[in-house]
């Protein structure tokens, strides 16, 4: 009786941990999906797609240590004055952690800020979380790499 108790432990515990795992890779797909549309949506200066994935909360610090609101985001791509030409990226990580998780990537990118030229290559990071179902970003960081 107890050898069978022992199996059926370990039964649920591996049906538990697959289950965790099959979360968080659906998680991890959800999260690159949405960074995909956040890239379209700025490279098509599209403010109101990039506004529905970013959480009313979300910062964005740039290189230069600005950080930006939600609504000045918007309303800079509404306006073009954050205009990108061109998002390259590679070595995307994602790590979950229940209803918050962070990505990170390296980027080469074609883009202005008002006056300010950012086009270089990066190392950013992204923390989403998930409220009511739905991935959203609440922090972009980005770091210049080199001079």
């Amino acid at each position: 009786m107890k050898r069978l108790f022992a199996i059926v432990i370990v039964v649920v515990l591996a049906w538990a941990a697959s289950s965790l795992l099959a979360q968080g890779g659906n998680a991890e797909q959800e999260i690159r999906a949405v960074f995909d549309q956040i890239k379209d949506a700025l490279l098509k200066g599209d403010a109101a797609a990039w506004g529905k994935l970013a959480a009313e909360d979300s910062v964005s610090i740039g290189a230069d240590g600005k950080v930006l609101s939600k609504a000045e985001v918007v309303d800079g791509i509404r306006a073009g004055k954050i205009k990108y030409e061109s998002i390259d990226t590679s070595d995307i990580k994602v790590r979950v952690y229940g209803d918050t998780a962070v990505l990170t990537d390296t980027s080469s990118i074609k883009a202005h800020r008002g006056d300010l030229d950012m086009s270089g290559q990066y190392r950013n990071v992204r923390v989403f979380v998930n409220r009511g179902g739905k991935w959203q970003q609440v922090l972009a960081q980005r770091t210049k790499i080199g001079s």
